[in-house]
């Protein structure tokens, strides 16, 4: 038995405030926006994660580091994405990119 308490989801934080923000993400962008059959889940991933960081998006990096990895975007891969992105978004973005993807890396460690 964990001692640790489960950590809520952003989408069950904001549930409270913003429930209709949170149903549209749910049917429009998850539903029907990473649905569309003109990219992958892979490439999508790819793209939103390279998003996030140049935008600096630290809050929202981590799940979907997460579920870049899920559609098959390798640890490498996203180191890459990182380090390309140092270049365009910002060597401070770059950095706590690398430091938010570690923590990722590390929790799903075997």
């Amino acid at each position: 038995m964990s001692t640790q308490a489960a950590v809520p989801t952003a989408r069950e934080v904001v549930r409270g405030v913003a429930p209709k923000l949170v149903d549209l993400s749910e049917k429009v962008l998850f539903g029907d926006v990473w649905e569309r059959p003109g990219l992958s889940k892979r490439d999508r991933s790819f793209i939103t994660v390279a998003a996030l960081i140049a935008m600096y998006r630290t809050d929202q990096l981590p799940g979907h580091l997460e579920r870049a990895l899920n559609n098959g975007v390798t640890k490498e891969e996203i180191g890459e994405i990182i380090t390309h992105l140092a270049f365009y978004a910002g060597w401070p973005a770059a950095m706590t990119a690398g430091t938010i993807a570690r923590k990722i890396f590390d929790a799903r460690k075997p």
